[in-house]
């Protein structure tokens, strides 16, 4: 009897992004972190670990698909929990608490890509790459559109 893998679409995608997100929130869990607070603090530290507020909000938006006011409380609770601080009123800087914090994430997320990732040839990574990224783009212009 022959298993035939299902071909790729909004469900298999799903699946696999809520079974990886799953492992993560595992991780963030453990230091009370939200998904959406680790969002902000990868876009943070991946732009210099300053950023401009409305920019990070924005990022958090556009990324997460989130209405801007939960964006915002994001941002607010990062600054009361001292991940954040606000060198002016209108930039956002990690703190060591916050650098520290995403560094730890940062690691534990990748070592368990690093496990979910085992054994797939780089061709099929580079490709699945390629068409996540167009299906992204397409479904953001759907979006747009609305």
């Amino acid at each position: 009897m022959t298993t035939s893998l299902p071909t790729v679409n909004g469900q298999v995608i799903g699946l696999a992004h809520y079974a990886s997100r799953a492992a993560l929130e595992r991780v963030l869990a453990r230091s009370g972190t939200t998904f959406n607070q680790s969002v902000a603090l990868r876009a943070v530290s991946d732009n210099g670990g300053t950023v401009e507020r409305g920019w990070l909000v924005g990022r958090l938006t556009g990324t997460l698909k989130i209405e801007e006011p939960v964006a915002r409380r994001t941002v607010e609770e990062m600054t009361a929990l001292k991940l954040l601080e606000e060198p002016t009123a209108e930039r956002v800087s990690l703190t060591d608490g916050g650098r520290e914090l995403f560094e730890s994430i940062r690691t534990a997320g990748s070592e368990i890509a690093a496990r979910l990732y085992a054994g797939i040839p780089a061709e099929d990574l580079a490709a699945a790459g390629r068409v996540l990224t167009l299906v992204t783009e397409r479904a953001n212009a759907e979006l747009a559109k609305a």
